[in-house]
C-alpha cells in the first residue's frame, strides 16, 4: 500500500506547493498559517487519490503476481477504494472549512476544481487517461503548475505573472515522467499498459524529451523579460549540468548502449526536484 501511494510524488507535491507559497511571501503577501497548512493537506490528499485511484481499475485487468492470490488482490483493491474515498471526503470537508472561514478565494476554487478534474480524467473510466498515454502530461501539470498555483492563490487571493515560472517547471516534470516510462517500458508492454512512451514510440519520445528539457531552460533564461529578476532565477541553472547529463544518457540508450536505469532516474528526479527546491528556497529567503 505504501508503494502504491507513491511517497515520492507526495514529496514533490510538497515542494511545488512550497514554491507557490514562497512566491507569495516574496511579493510581500501576509502569510496566512491556516490557509497554508490546510491547503497543503488538500494538495497531499488530492495527490494521494491520484496515485491510488488508477490502481483500483488496474487491479481489475492485470493478472495477480506469482505471490498474490485473488482474495488478496480483492482485499487490496477495497482498501485502496476506502482510502481514496476517505481522502476525497476529507478534501471536501477542508474546503468547506476554508470557505466558511472566508479563506477560499475565487481563483483557488478554480484551481482546486481543475485539480480534482485532473484526478477524475487521470484515474476513472471512461476517461482513465493514465492508461491512454496522457497520464504523464496530466500528472506533470498537476504537480508543477496546479499545486503551486493553489498555494499562491490561497495566500494572495489572486494570480500573478510570477506563476509563469511553473510553465518551464512543468516541462521538466514531464521529462522526468518520460524517463520513468523508459524504466518501466518492458513491464508496460507485458501488461499492455499504454503510456506516453508506448503510445508514440521511443524514436519520437527521445527527441521530444530533449526538446522539453532545453525549452524549459530557455524559458528560464528569458524570464527576466517578464519582470522576473535574474537573481531569482539563476538557482534554476544549478541543475542544468544534470539536465544535460540526462539528455546524454537518454541519447546513449537510444543508440543502443546499455542503460543504467538507476542513474538515469536519479538524474531526472534531481533536475525536477532540485530545480523546484532551489527556486522555492530563493523566494522564501529573499
Amino acid at each position: 500500500m505504501l508503494k502504491l501511494s507513491r511517497p515520492l510524488h507526495l514529496l514533490l507535491a510538497t515542494l511545488t506547493y512550497a514554491l507557490g507559497a514562497g512566491i507569495a511571501d516574496y511579493l510581500g503577501v501576509s502569510f496566512v498559517t491556516g490557509s497554508f497548512w490546510l491547503g497543503l493537506i488538500v494538495v497531499l490528499l488530492v495527490q494521494l487519490s491520484m496515485s491510488l485511484l488508477p490502481e483500483i481499475f488496474r487491479l481489475d485487468v492485470e493478472p495477480p503476481t506469482k505471490n498474490e492470490n485473488r482474495a488478496e488482490r480483492e482485499k487490496l483493491r477495497n482498501n485502496i477504494l476506502y482510502i481514496s474515498v476517505a481522502s476525497l471526503a476529507s478534501v471536501v470537508l477542508i474546503l468547506y472549512s476554508l470557505f466558511t472561514g472566508g479563506q477560499l478565494p475565487l481563483p483557488s476554487i478554480f484551481f482546486i476544481g481543475v485539480s480534482l478534474g485532473i484526478v477524475v480524467l487521470y484515474s476513472i473510466p471512461p476517461f482513465r487517461l493514465a492508461n491512454r498515454g496522457f497520464g504523464e502530461i496530466l500528472i506533470s501539470i498537476q504537480l508543477a503548475y496546479i499545486f503551486p498555483s493553489i498555494a499562491y492563490v490561497l495566500q494572495a487571493g489572486d494570480v500573478h505573472r510570477f506563476l509563469a515560472l511553473t510553465i518551464p517547471l512543468t516541462m521538466v516534470a514531464f521529462a522526468y515522467f518520460v524517463v520513468r516510462n523508459f524504466v518501466s517500458f518492458s513491464e508496460d508492454q507485458k501488461y499492455d499498459r499504454i503510456t506516453f512512451l508506448t503510445r508514440i514510440g521511443w524514436e519520437r519520445a527521445v527527441p521530444l524529451h530533449h526538446l522539453f528539457v532545453m525549452t524549459a531552460y530557455i524559458l528560464f533564461t528569458i524570464s527576466p523579460s517578464f519582470g522576473l529578476s535574474l537573481s531569482l532565477i539563476w538557482p534554476a541553472f544549478l541543475t542544468l549540468p544534470f539536465a544535460l547529463y540526462q539528455i546524454f544518457q537518454l541519447r546513449n540508450i537510444s543508440l543502443g548502449l546499455p542503460p543504467n536505469w538507476t542513474i538515469l532516474t536519479v538524474t531526472a528526479l534531481t533536475v525536477f526536484g532540485l530545480t523546484t527546491y532551489f527556486m522555492a528556497f530563493t523566494f522564501w529567503t529573499r
